[in-house]
């Protein structure tokens, strides 16, 4: 009977994919662990879960035909005070350029977003700008809080990005969301 050794290559390599592999890690936002590292109040079971949707990731596409596109990260954490985040980034847009990102809801679920009821999102009730740097690119950390709105409302959402003068330069599909506590 002979006993087979494990290289130590492979040795190394498994243990890395097991322990990679941990329950506290959300393998759809990475860098969560590290928020949840720098927030004692959010941990990473307070993230909710996916059905029905309480978190989107939503994609901008262009709308001008200059080849723009831009990602809405929206999370909702399961916490009372009912916060919204907005991670978003955007990129090929105009350079050095200030953009608003809007959100219209319709409560006709029927994943038609037919809401013209256009708000610009940023920091709670006060609008914030995404500026681009010199190529085209912008982040920004905006956030909504939902406290006033029933838990369970459910709704139609559709986000857009707007230049400086109005004119719409993104556009998502509809997305549903579902207000959680």
């Amino acid at each position: 009977m002979s006993i087979t050794r494990i290289p130590t290559v492979a040795l190394i390599t498994l243990t890395t994919a097991l322990l990679g592999c941990g329950a506290d890690q959300d393998p759809a936002a990475p860098g969560l662990a590290a928020a949840s590292a720098s927030s004692a109040s959010i941990s990473a079971s307070s993230w909710g879960p996916e059905t029905p949707p309480f978190n989107d990731e939503v994609i901008l596409r262009d709308a001008t035909g200059n080849g723009g596109f831009g990602h809405v990260k929206f999370r909702q954490p399961n916490d009372v005070d009912r916060i919204v985040n907005l991670d978003a980034w955007v990129r090929d847009l105009e350079p050095n350029a200030t953009y608003r990102l809007q959100r219209a809801t319709d409560t006709a679920i029927n994943d038609d977003c037919t809401g013209t009821n256009w708000l610009t999102l940023g920091r709670g009730t006060a609008p914030q700008v995404i500026t681009t740097d010199w190529r085209g690119t912008g982040r920004a950390d905006l956030f909504r809080n939902l406290g006033t709105t029933a838990i369970g409302s459910t709704f139609d959402i559709h986000f857009r990005v707007i230049d400086a003068s109005g004119a719409v330069v993104l556009e998502s599909s509809c997305y549903q969301f579902v207000v959680t506590q």
